[in-house]
């Protein structure tokens, strides 16, 4: 393995893995933005993260040729084997195990531990070389139950039932997450959704992901009404400070995001109510999750790379920082603005 300009690249297996730019030959862990770039001339991923970069990048920019291949399933590629096992981040996240000449490297994309009810649990695979994530290595990272976090959210609907709750999240994986999670607190009101959501929610349902009734954010039935006193809104971060926001009925602002754990970022953001939910594996996870896999070198990227090889050092573990660019650091995924008439 070699880290090129482009991203992580397999010699043996003539491909790359979550490439920066157009590859001849690319596999994808997942579909978030940052890891399923487009122009592709071939892409490997499954089948969910497939439909996710054609909903996303269209048909001519998502991989001239697409090669579904199933959690559990292998393909050998230049004498390299390729499988695909989840990884617990978003709908279709894998890690992707290679194995070549009796040595088995793990990388593991991004990444999370906890329950998530619309996206398989992470599988930890043996390994002689774990490629992890860093985006929470810091041990003030640790992240609450979601479900503890959603019963919050609850409680201030019910305490302020006059006033809309508007809550940032990304559109693929915290939003679905977000959904199915009140849903298993009881709540079976519609959720209102900023139009930016509506579409990656539906492709979680045509994939068998439950989410219960969901609407667009209606428009005021006349100029300076507003709507929804007592709901729930999601929307994408960026949201709150678009005028759009204006037609909801004195918003809570909101934001579900590990970042939430520091109080200093929800206060720059104005963050009335923040969530800790994440879709990344925070410092306990991590430390955990390397154990079990039990690699003896473990590769770092795209996060607090420094902090988790001096812990990994103390355990008697190789590490090495890949300092891949390109990766956003910001939970998730580089997120465009948001028109007001996204959410007609």
């Amino acid at each position: 393995m070699r880290v090129l300009p482009k991203g992580l690249y397999c010699e043996p297996g003539d491909f790359f893995i979550d490439p920066q730019a157009g590859v001849h030959r690319a596999v994808i862990s997942h579909g978030h933005s940052d890891h399923a770039r487009p122009d592709h001339d071939a892409v490997l991923g499954t089948p969910e993260t497939l439909a996710i970069m054609t909903a996303r990048l269209g048909e001519g920019r998502a991989g001239r040729v697409q090669q579904p291949l199933r959690y559990g399933e292998s393909i050998e590629q230049n004498g390299v084997r390729i499988t695909l096992v989840p990884a617990g981040h978003v709908l279709g996240s894998a890690q992707v195990v290679l194995e070549w000449r009796g040595s088995r490297i793990v990388v593991s994309g991004d990444y999370k531990r906890q329950a998530d009810p619309t996206c398989a649990p992470f599988e930890p695979v043996p390994c002689d070389v774990f490629v992890t994530e860093a985006t929470f290595a810091l041990p003030v990272f640790q992240h609450p139950p979601a479900r503890a976090e959603m019963r919050r959210l609850l409680e201030s609907v019910a305490l302020f039932p006059e006033r809309a709750h508007l809550v940032g999240c990304y559109a693929l994986g915290k939003c679905q997450r977000l959904i199915s999670e009140l849903r298993a607190a009881g709540y079976q009101k519609p959720i209102y959704l900023h139009g930016a959501q509506a579409s990656m929610c539906a492709l979680y349902e045509r994939f068998g992901i439950a989410l219960g009734e969901l609407q667009p954010v209606p428009r005021p039935a006349k100029r300076g009404a507003t709507v929804l006193p007592g709901e729930i809104v999601l929307a994408p971060p960026s949201a709150e400070s678009n005028p759009w926001s204006r037609r909801l009925a004195e918003p809570v602002t909101a934001l579900a995001s590990g970042w939430m754990r520091v109080r200093q970022r929800a206060k720059a953001r104005g963050v009335e109510l923040p969530l800790v939910v994440s879709d990344h594996a925070d410092w306990p996870d991590l430390l955990e999750t390397i154990a079990e896999v039990g690699a003896p070198e473990v590769w770092v990227t795209h996060g607090r790379e420094d902090a988790l090889i001096h812990a990994l050092e103390g355990r008697g573990i190789r590490g090495r920082a890949l300092h891949l660019l390109g990766r956003e650091e910001d939970e998730g995924e580089a997120e465009a603005p948001v028109a007001e008439e996204e959410s007609a």
